[in-house]
């Protein structure tokens, strides 16, 4: 008997039920490969001290030791909102960013396009102001600087004077923070709500004084001046790549702990080279005292932020920002380095 052709039927109908089994599967082949490491990720943060870890991160190559063959490339950003925008529109992957900014990249997206996945510092934002004032009244006809229009410091202002009753009384200007340090001295400018290691400089270098603290006005003085935040599409598709970033946030932070000299000099060499300026020893001190690095995003309080906006003006409804954490990965992290794990406090459910 020819077996031949029977053999070849037999081929036949084994290879198309084996193309019919691959196309009834959830998962392309193409889609499997893309859930491993990426091939680059793209890291955005800022030239400031309250974004410490990132600074460190980078410096140290704690990022580029646990991403192997993932190429990292890194974008500086002076506010939140340019940063979101970075976000928004796929050029950017993972963000070292403010709460405020943070929120409303979710709330923009309708909660699709970004995810809370870590905190990275507490406190670290002052209103720092001329000699002469001694009050929040006495900024009534005055001009106080925040960074960005709707940033974190610009909430955090425009709440604190609608709470005060001066809102259209005090005169809010939105510029880059180096700048503020320049009209600071000028005299253009009489106060401005602003991040460290600027705070600080406008003390040492402008002559000013810190009228207000913003921990003080948080129970247990922890607020989230900045976050972690990362593009849905990015998480999905590379949980390995984000894993390992995690990895290098929490050894910068470990190490910075461990090590304060020595990560404030990291931190300062860093911040040489995007800016081509060290900061002084003095400077550098006060900005350093003023912050606490932190993996605990302070999640119980982002509904509160999200009703700071409304009041602050700069938002017209408080965003619903249940959904937004998901600290899988973090605390995956962090349990297999015996650490406590960080809670969502109720924003990981939709």
């Amino acid at each position: 008997m020819n077996l031949k052709p029977a053999l070849a039927v037999a081929l036949i109908a084994l290879t198309a039920i084996s193309g019919c089994s691959r196309a009834g599967t959830s998962e392309t082949p193409a889609a499997a490969e893309s859930k491993g490491a990426a091939t680059e990720v793209r890291l955005g943060y800022f030239p400031n001290i309250t974004h410490a870890a990132a600074l460190i991160g980078v410096e140290k190559g704690l990022y580029a030791k646990e991403l192997g063959n993932t190429k990292l490339t890194t974008q500086t950003f002076n506010a939140g909102p340019d940063e979101v925008n970075a976000l928004l529109g796929e050029s950017l992957d993972i963000a070292y960013i403010g709460s405020g900014p943070a929120i409303n990249a979710y709330s923009k997206s309708k909660g699709e396009a970004v995810r809370l996945i870590s905190g990275a510092t507490s406190g670290g934002a002052q209103l720092v102001v001329k000699p002469e004032i001694n009050s929040i009244e006495d900024l009534k006809g005055k001009v106080v600087a925040t960074p960005q229009l709707a940033n974190t410091q610009d909430v955090s202002l425009k709440k604190y004077l609608a709470e005060k009753n001066l809102t259209g009384q005090v005169t809010v200007q939105n510029v880059e923070n180096a700048q503020s340090l320049d009209l600071f001295k000028k005299g253009d400018i009489q106060a401005a709500w602003a991040p460290q290691p600027w705070s600080a400089r406008i003390v040492a270098e402008g002559g000013g004084k810190v009228l207000l603290d913003e921990k003080t006005l948080w129970e247990g003085g922890a607020f989230p001046t900045t976050v972690v935040i990362v593009r849905t599409k990015f998480l999905q598709e590379h949980p390995e790549t984000v894993e390992a970033v995690l990895k290098g946030h929490v050894a910068a932070i470990d190490w910075a702990k461990s090590n304060k000299d020595e990560a404030k000099k990291a931190a300062n060499a860093h911040l040489e080279k995007l800016t081509s300026k060290k900061l002084g020893d003095k400077i550098l001190d006060a900005a350093w005292d003023n912050i606490e690095l932190t993996t605990d995003a302070q999640a119980k309080h982002f509904p509160q932020l999200a009703k700071d906006a409304v009041t602050a003006g700069v938002a017209k409804e408080a965003a619903n920002v249940a959904g937004y954490a998901d600290f899988t990965l973090l605390n995956k992290v962090l349990q297999a380095q015996g650490k406590p794990q960080v809670q969502a406090a109720g924003l990981d459910k939709k």
